[in-house]
């Protein structure tokens, strides 16, 4: 696989990991009908925005490892999305665990965008 990626997607774990940046971090999506489509079902790994673009897509079969766009898989959006779901889920559970008064650990987490 390609080095360098920012975001990183594991199938058989159905883990999404940015790399890098702010909150660099790794989350177990729940979702089978998301990972469920036929048009990941012949997908091993995949990682998005790489030093090598011809390397980002990894296969289960004997089929080359290929660039995001060739293998017609969507808008990558769609795991970035799903991670930023989640990390949000736990800058809200962490924020509701914090012992502290809500004025010293400031407002709730509603939002969060990579």
């Amino acid at each position: 696989m390609a080095t360098n990626a920012t975001w990183t997607v594991i199938f058989d774990d159905k883990r999404v990991i940015k790399q890098s940046g702010d909150a660099a971090g790794h989350y177990n999506i729940s979702d089978d009908d998301f990972w469920g489509q036929s048009k990941f079902s012949n997908i091993w790994a995949i990682q998005y925005q790489t030093s090598v673009d011809t390397d980002q897509v990894e296969y289960r079969d004997e089929t080359s490892h290929s660039t995001y766009d060739s293998a017609v898989l969507g808008d990558f959006q769609e795991f970035i999305d799903r991670w930023d779901a989640a990390h949000l889920t736990r800058l809200q559970s962490d924020w509701d665990n914090d012992p502290r008064d809500e004025s010293e650990k400031g407002a709730r987490p509603t939002s969060y965008s990579s």
